[in-house]
């Protein structure tokens, strides 16, 4: 097969729903090139991200520092497996844990494998420290969470398309309503055997609902009183996304266990990570987890880099900016609009909710006319756009996209 040959986006296309498995419904548009806070499709027409891969790509598509720390490891070795040690891994785990203030790392690659091992961490810390019996640790979730798709994972989602007809599923969930802490205090003092609170500080794909301030401070206190542990799912809030280098450090918590993923390769290459202190990720010892590539070279250089361009470029502080300006201006259009409901968000992960009901397709539709207009953007659940540009965005391509958006959503009312 000449995999250099030109397709069209019609061909590209059909050979995916052809040969690929129908598990996605993206937008029709067929992507060959991204640099910084653009994309090119097949025909050459080029777009703003809106969308930065979930919030993967951060620090802006094809990064020249990441990429070519990528190349340049991948020139002198790739994959070692764990069952040797290499000349990047030592220095990467110094590196992110002194970053974020922990006293170690378990790396893996994919945010769902972060997850998993992050709930058996929590788990085998329950049992070894905590004294729980064994088979009997719980964890707390709340209602319309997403932090992967894995068996386990889907055990514990309400999201019907995500878990109907893949049981029997995993015991050991605890469901909450989510910026409830009068519910997870009602759930503390009358259950045993409770091990950890697993949470996103905003949740993401239920359509970027952001708490009430002061529930991630409550929720952790709270924690702290019964001896449990607060698990942050930080993969699409972390690495500065939200105005803050941490989703919860907008309200000075510090997880016992912060799960990343994501922008932690800048999108690159699969990464992910699970830190916690000593007391905790102690109880993981020698083969009772792993992963043939979590940790190998090229994710220890890539990830390395990914970091230290958003600490040099200042993208915290970016999107803090960028965020506020964004739905100040979106705010004020959704004053007289009969198409927006409201905005919001934190930082650069914001939403709006339009006037449709969650089966409906009038966010689709107002994705498809972005598309047309020179914007990349996807509904989720139903009646909700997320909007989440690359990080190195300027006030001025801001200011574009708002008015692409403005003007997009004009068409509809």
């Amino acid at each position: 097969m000449n995999v250099a040959g030109h397709l069209t986006s019609q061909d590209a296309i059909q050979l995916e729903h052809r040969y690929g498995a129908h598990n996605y419904h993206p937008l029709p548009v067929v992507l060959s090139k991204g640099e910084g806070v653009y994309v090119w499709d097949v025909e050459g027409k080029r777009y703003y991200d809106f969308l930065s891969a979930y919030s993967a790509v951060n620090q802006g598509h094809c990064h020249p520092k990441i990429v070519e720390a990528m190349v340049e490891q991948a020139k002198k070795l790739t994959l070692t497996s764990r069952a040797f040690y290499n000349d990047m891994l030592g220095r990467y785990e110094q590196y992110v844990s002194e970053y974020f203030g922990y006293d170690k790392v378990l790396p893996m690659n994919t945010g769902a494998e972060a997850v998993e091992t992050a709930i058996k961490l929590c788990r085998k810390w329950a049992y070894e420290k905590k004294g729980i019996p064994e088979q009997e640790a719980k964890i707390i979730v709340c209602e319309n969470n997403f932090h992967g798709r894995t068996t386990t994972i889907i055990s514990f989602s309400n999201d019907v398309d995500a878990r109907k007809n893949f049981g029997p599923y995993t015991p050991g969930f605890i469901k909450i309503p989510y910026d409830d802490t009068e519910a997870l205090e009602k759930v503390l003092k009358e259950e045993k055997n409770i091990a950890g609170l697993l949470v996103e500080p905003i949740q993401g794909e239920a359509g970027v609902y952001v708490p009430s301030e002061g529930y991630l401070k409550k929720a952790d206190a709270l924690c702290k009183q019964h001896e449990v542990l607060f698990i942050a799912d930080e993969i699409q809030t972390g690495i500065a996304r939200t105005g803050k280098l941490l989703a919860v450090q907008h309200e000075d918590v510090r997880p016992d266990i912060l799960i990343l993923g994501k922008a932690l390769s800048g999108g690159a290459y699969p990464v992910s990570a699970v830190l916690a202190d000593d007391a905790i990720i102690e109880v993981i010892k020698p083969g009772q987890h792993g992963s043939t590539f979590g940790g190998n070279p090229i994710a220890a250089a890539v990830a390395i880099a990914a970091l230290e361009v958003v600490k040099d470029e200042k993208l915290a502080e970016n999107a803090a900016a960028l965020g506020s300006f964004f739905r100040e201006q979106i705010a004020a259009y959704s004053q007289t609009s009969e198409v927006v409901k409201l905005v919001r968000g934190k930082g650069l992960l914001n939403a709006i909710v339009v006037n449709d009901t969650e089966d409906g397709d009038l966010a689709w539709n107002i994705c498809v006319a972005l598309k047309e207009n020179g914007l990349l953007a996807k509904p989720t659940h139903g009646n909700i756009i997320r909007f989440a540009p690359p990080l190195v965005m300027n006030k001025e391509q801001l200011q574009e996209c708002i008015d692409i958006i403005v003007k997009t959503l004009k068409s509809f009312e």
